[in-house]
């Protein structure tokens, strides 16, 4: 018989760069819903020389991909032992994302390093992990896979947006959650960010001070990702092969590269949500509410463009900062969780599976 209660470790590495999120959470299962709350939690920033590993992980070979994979879970797993011991915790198992390297759900695979086994031992806790490669083997994208927890413990919002290294945005149509991967964001901001030697541009300050390029933000919205159908889901290769490379190659200042790239992010967010709203039949003005959460939330002149091109027909939710920048590493933890009950934690409606399924595979000794 399942638990009511359970206390877990989430965990998430996104394609920003930003670092590594614990989250130490609380999830009770009552007759017909889940609560949670976030206990405690912490960012473990990437020092440099693993910024930059895992910067150029994708064009690794064999062994030093596997060397890192053994390198990070390690780091990953001294990082856990820390963070339980600063906030004396102790939780049942770990839950983990991993770091992605590659994702081609077109081609057929996936990969997110950080040794699970390499964690378990450093940690000395239960491990759930490799929640993308049985959706895969379903037929599906492997992504996104925060719906979920959208889905249970986020319900009383219409639009869930993440803005983290990519933009990703869930809603409820006609009983079926919908979700996918909307643009690249934060990974194409700091990589123009760090040109003028800023780790990101705080609160878009650079990105307000310039000016759009119109003719630039007309090829970037042309882009034919933005007009297939979804399921579908973004991987780095593919930003940068079809944003960041041809990006390289503009001469307008970096300021207006930014400006121009927050509006479309802005542009690309407004309109889908639009289109989900149209799906839904939804054509009230202002009732919708789309909360906001990942490092994109602090981003002001962001969420301002977002509320621009919003023309009024939905409201933006910023919530306080544990969601902001735990969301993520919460609905992982609650992933675990869900895998412990046998539970549904990847819907095909989302990821174009052929069916439902509880993915992750549990390491222990």
């Amino acid at each position: 018989m399942n638990k009511a209660e359970y206390k877990v470790i989430g965990l998430m590495s996104g394609t920003s760069l930003d670092g590594l999120d614990i989250a130490y959470c609380f999830f009770v299962k009552t007759e017909d819903s889940w609560r949670f709350e976030i206990i405690a939690a912490d960012t473990y920033e990437y020092d440099n020389p693993w910024k930059e590993k895992l910067a150029s992980i994708t064009e690794a070979d064999g062994e030093a991909l596997t060397q890192a994979d053994q390198a990070l879970g390690v780091w990953t797993g001294k990082a856990i032992s820390q963070f339980m011991r600063k906030h004396q915790v102790d939780p049942e198992f770990i839950s983990t994302h991993g770091h992605t390297v590659f994702h081609q759900p077109e081609n057929g695979f996936t990969l997110q390093i950080g040794s699970s086994y390499a964690i378990h031992t450093e940690c000395g806790k239960p491990v759930i992990s490799n929640f993308r490669d049985m959706d895969l083997a379903l037929g599906g994208q492997g992504a996104p896979l925060v719906p979920i927890g959208d889905q249970l413990l986020f319900d009383k919002y219409d639009f869930c947006l993440n803005i983290g290294g990519i933009a990703n945005v869930s809603a409820e149509v006609h009983g079926k959650r919908l979700a996918y991967d909307i643009c690249p964001a934060n990974m194409v901001l700091n990589y123009f960010s760090n040109k003028m030697g800023k780790t990101y541009d705080a609160g878009g300050a650079i990105a307000a001070s310039g000016m759009v390029q119109e003719p630039l933000l007309k090829k970037l919205d042309a882009l034919p990702y933005y007009h297939a159908p979804f399921p579908k889901s973004l991987g780095y290769e593919w930003v940068l092969a079809n944003v960041i490379r041809p990006l390289e190659g503009e001469k307008s200042p970096t300021e207006d590269m930014l400006c121009t790239l927050t509006h479309h992010v802005a542009r690309q967010i407004a309109s889908n949500v639009h289109l989900l709203q149209a799906k839904a039949g939804d054509h009230s003005v202002s009732d919708s509410s789309l909360l906001i959460t990942g490092g994109g939330a602090y981003n002001d002149f962001l969420v301002e463009c977002i509320r621009q091109y919003s023309q009024d027909k939905f409201r933006v939710v910023i919530p306080n900062e544990l969601i902001i920048g735990f969301k993520e590493a919460l609905v992982f933890a609650f992933l675990g969780v869900l895998k412990m009950r046998n539970e549904t934690n990847c819907l095909s409606s989302v990821t174009g599976a052929r069916r439902d399924h509880s993915a992750g595979v549990i390491y222990t000794s």
